[in-house]
């Protein structure tokens, strides 16, 4: 669940944490946030910090997962630095030399092959934030909602393989972003989602859940897994 459009009439599915309040009598009825909430306060805004400070520094890498801050708004959440690397080699490995990927909703994925950088593939993220427009052309403006509402230049069945990650954890989503996974793809599909959604996977797009657990950098409640429909290295 890396980013989103909002859902069709629905409200966006994730806003930020709503805050506990405890009352005491010697207040006078003013509000305090409780000892847990915070804690989780202090510790977001300290990483905040820290990362501006790493912005400022010098040798910073405009490709670096997280070098874009979560909107938690936007249901954003950036997978681990080793999730991330372990998905892009999967991707290089899966779309060969002078392979094609695309990254429908995963750009922590994208971060982590253009940091790797090297000639032997092309890759571009589809991408509801703007934010990530910084990328210049390999950004392309991308809504769920409008699955097939691409640029020209995107051609059907053009890439080796794609690599998704449905920003709700819903059938609707799953099955407009697979319009547009099936649009794009050659055949190869790495897909990201819940193992909720294992059985919606395998419906919509003939994928098979993965032995890799996919892990973000902040712990989520519900359990990620990879979902491939070829024979990959997850396994």
């Amino acid at each position: 669940m890396e980013t989103c459009s909002p859902p069709a009439n629905s409200p966006d599915a994730v806003s930020l944490p709503r805050f506990s309040w405890k009352m005491d009598d010697d207040d006078d009825d003013i509000p305090q946030l409780s000892s847990h909430t915070l804690a989780a306060l202090q510790e977001f805004y300290l990483e905040q910090q820290q990362r501006e400070g790493m912005k400022t520094s010098q040798g910073f890498n405009q490709y670096s997962v997280g070098s874009i801050e979560e909107d938690w708004q936007l249901s954003q959440f950036w997978y681990s630095d080793e999730t991330a690397s372990c998905l892009a080699n999967e991707a290089i490995v899966a779309a060969g030399k002078g392979g094609r990927i695309a990254c429908v909703s995963a750009p922590s994925v994208y971060q982590k092959l253009r940091e790797q950088g090297g000639a032997d593939f092309s890759v571009c993220i589809l991408e509801y934030d703007r934010r990530f427009s910084v990328y210049g052309e390999e950004f392309i403006f991308y809504d769920y909602n409008n699955p097939l509402n691409l640029p020209e230049h995107l051609l059907p069945h053009s890439f080796d393989i794609v690599v998704a990650d449905p920003p709700y954890l819903s059938e609707e989503c799953l099955q407009k972003t697979a319009e547009t996974i099936k649009y794009l793809t050659k055949g190869k599909i790495l897909l990201c989602t819940g193992a909720i959604m294992e059985e919606q996977a395998a419906k919509h797009l003939g994928v098979k859940i993965c032995k890799f657990i996919p892990k973000h950098s902040r712990n989520l409640a519900n359990e990620f897994r990879c979902y491939v429909n070829y024979a990959s290295g997850l396994d």
